[in-house]
């Protein structure tokens, strides 16, 4: 079986899609127990505070917010950002997630290929770091097929309804 090509385009969050992106990781929140958050209130975002946020990162060379569209609607997110003092400037982390009914076509993968491609181009970030749910076997393998390596584990990081789930932490040199 074949699966149907999507038309998704990627491209950098502004401050006008705070009000979408809240929408969005509402809809997230509710399909998929491997993010670190539960529900969107865990985040305590308003509009007002997502704009910020989105500006804040439109300022920094070591920081990055992407949005996949298809249709106009966001349907997945990679938020990246590196470390704030000299010592860790170079190094970041990202969060990646992808509505649940666009899994297997992609996006996920094109919005990771993009932060690397902008981590490549700015010159700054040397390491991208990530962590993953030990169970999510199908993040997991993207990640490796990405040229991410397994760095370690640590254990009952997260805990979902009184079961505690490890974490794979992975990670990527760029030269």
């Amino acid at each position: 079986m074949v699966k149907d090509q999507l038309n998704f385009v990627i491209r950098e969050a502004k401050r006008s899609d705070a009000g979408s992106i809240i929408a969005y990781l509402k809809r997230i929140a509710g399909e998929s127990n491997f993010l670190t958050f539960g529900s969107v209130d865990e985040l305590n975002l308003t509009v007002e505070k997502e704009e910020r946020l989105l500006e804040e990162l439109l300022t920094r060379n070591n920081a990055q917010y992407l949005i996949a569209e298809c249709s106009g609607q966001i349907v997945g997110s990679l938020n990246f950002n590196g470390g704030s003092k000299q010592r860790t400037v170079h190094t970041g982390e990202f969060g990646i997630s992808v509505l649940k009914e666009y899994w297997g076509h992609g996006i996920g993968r094109a919005l990771i290929e993009r932060m690397l491609k902008w981590s490549k181009e700015n010159g700054i970030i040397r390491k991208i770091n990530l962590r993953a749910r030990s169970d999510n076997a199908r993040a997991i393998h993207l990640y490796k097929s990405l040229g991410f390596v397994h760095e370690g584990v640590i254990t009952r990081d997260l805990q979902i309804d009184r079961t505690f789930y490890d974490s794979v932490h992975m990670g990527l040199m760029i030269d």
